[in-house]
């Protein structure tokens, strides 16, 4: 092998590829600007990105999946593989429940509202002292 040639073969389409990638990935980065939060009205970018509260991570991933299952889905594995804890998964438990006979009696939109009204309820109540009770595991 000569200076200059590919090592083996097919080197020389997997670096045009990676060249092709890469410029796509600074074209993207480029068009998309900064991913960083922005401040509501303010038009300056944080420096940081804030984490969800406590609360609003319960809400998010409870009433995902209290919506999911509602609309038929199939839980994902485990409660600890659909990402939340005992407790949440109670949460979610008690609220499809409860959505489901509200569904039948009074309708999708109905079942909904109810979900997103306990599972913030639940959530508020579950994370009041600023985070889990019950030990470590809960």
């Amino acid at each position: 092998m000569g200076r200059g040639e590919a090592p083996w073969p097919g080197v020389a389409a997997r670096r045009l590829l990676l060249g092709a990638l890469m410029a796509v990935t600074v074209v993207t980065t480029a068009a998309c600007g900064d991913s960083g939060d922005q401040e509501a009205g303010s038009g300056t970018r944080s420096a940081t990105t804030q984490p969800p509260s406590p609360v609003e991570a319960c809400v998010g991933a409870v009433g995902h999946w209290a919506r999911e299952l509602l609309a038929g889905g199939e839980p994902y594995g485990d409660y600890q593989s659909m990402g939340l804890s005992n407790r949440q998964y109670g949460i979610l438990r008690e609220v499809v429940a409860a959505a489901r006979v509200t569904q039948r009696d009074q309708g999708d939109r109905a079942a909904r509202e109810l979900i997103d009204r306990q599972v913030r309820e639940a959530c508020e109540e579950h994370y009041a002292g600023g985070g889990p009770s019950g030990g470590p595991w809960r």
